[in-house]
């Protein structure tokens, strides 16, 4: 029998349209980087002017920076060297700040996203810009303001290569970064709406299980959705009680993606083990009734339980967890496993 021989000439061109084909289906990546020009100091607007336009299922690598000044930074002992100069450039020059404190990069004009449509946004990275990290309370905020009516900051160097946060000697803190806020534009008769409080449009969630690999379901209330981001955490604790967490500048990977066939009160998520649902009230009890009653509404809607199998459900199976309490609205989320759905029910 004769060996069989390779025409090398055709594997060649074989491979050739193989990789032009993969190349031609290739999403191409956008970056968003934080300039004065590019920034929203301290609040989401529905007329706010879009930094950057594009299309349902378009991905983007937006940067952002930690939530302090250049001087609080060095004063809190941060080497001049080590503070960014985008941080620099945007404290300088940026005069339309408010009312919020926080330094958003955006808006981004989702094209196709309408008023009643969900924006879903996949997180797909998200990792450190700057080796450290810091924390504050100061006087009268926080949730224990009488117990320290006075300020205070502490820098806590980053090990990204460990993925530890040195706080102190012999105490290490696992790394888990997050945006403390990602949100719409809220409807337009609320204006210029503070950084601050969390709301229908999501925002300042300060929700530390909206890690890289969640997927996030905004509802719109602003043509094009108006997304902005910002507020890095490289961690946090449920609660976020001294009113600040790891604090430091991220850089993340979104996909947005506009939901026609969701319609959504509140913001909802979805992590790789567990759907979530959230409510945000500057009652705490009235936040965590939200919660609850977007679980229900959940699990009657996607997974066709009765109300009264939904509610008991949410008991024995569901965990709330409180978010943050000190950010005037304060938020609660209700997580449930997805590996309790062994079957698809018949609907």
């Amino acid at each position: 029998m004769q060996p069989h021989t390779v025409n090398t000439a055709a594997v060649q061109i074989l491979v050739a349209m193989f990789f032009v084909a993969v190349s031609g289906n290739a999403q191409t990546v956008q970056t968003l980087k934080p300039t004065p020009k590019t920034v929203a100091w301290g609040y989401y607007d529905a007329k706010a002017a879009p930094v950057l336009r594009v299309k349902s299922g378009d991905t983007v690598e937006v940067q952002t920076l930690i939530t302090s000044t250049p001087k609080r930074l060095e004063d809190a002992g941060v080497a001049p060297g080590d503070v960014e100069q985008s941080l620099r450039d945007i404290t300088t020059q940026v005069t339309d700040k408010g009312p919020g404190g926080h330094i958003l990069t955006g808006p981004i004009y989702i094209e196709d996203a309408e008023i009643g449509d969900v924006l879903e946004v996949r997180i797909q990275k998200i990792r450190l810009a700057i080796p450290y990290a810091y924390n504050a309370f100061g006087a009268g905020r926080g949730y224990l303001p009488d117990d320290f009516p006075y300020s205070k900051m502490k820098i806590i160097p980053l090990d990204e290569k460990r993925m530890v946060a040195h706080y102190a000697p012999g105490i290490d803190i696992p790394l888990h970064p997050f945006f403390g806020s990602m949100g719409n534009a809220p409807p337009e008769t609320a204006g210029r709406f503070n950084s601050a409080p969390p709301w229908i449009m999501g925002g300042n969630m300060d929700n530390k299980d909206l890690v890289a690999g969640t997927t996030l379901y905004l509802p719109v209330h602003a043509p094009g959705a108006l997304f902005e981001v910002g507020d890095g955490h490289a961690g946090q604790g449920d609660g976020e009680v001294d009113i600040t967490a790891l604090e430091t500048s991220l850089i993340g990977t979104f996909q947005f993606i506009v939901r026609k066939d969701m319609h959504l009160k509140w913001p909802r998520a979805e992590t790789p083990t567990h759907y979530m649902t959230m409510g945000f009230n500057d009652d705490l009890n009235a936040s965590a009734t939200l919660a609850v009653r977007e679980m229900i509404d959940f699990l009657t809607t996607e997974k066709h339980l009765s109300r009264d199998d939904a509610y008991m459900l949410s008991s024995v199976a569901a965990d709330l967890h409180i978010s943050e309490v000190v950010d005037g609205n304060k938020g609660v989320h209700m997580m449930i496993p997805k590996n309790i759905f062994v079957s698809v029910p018949a609907k």
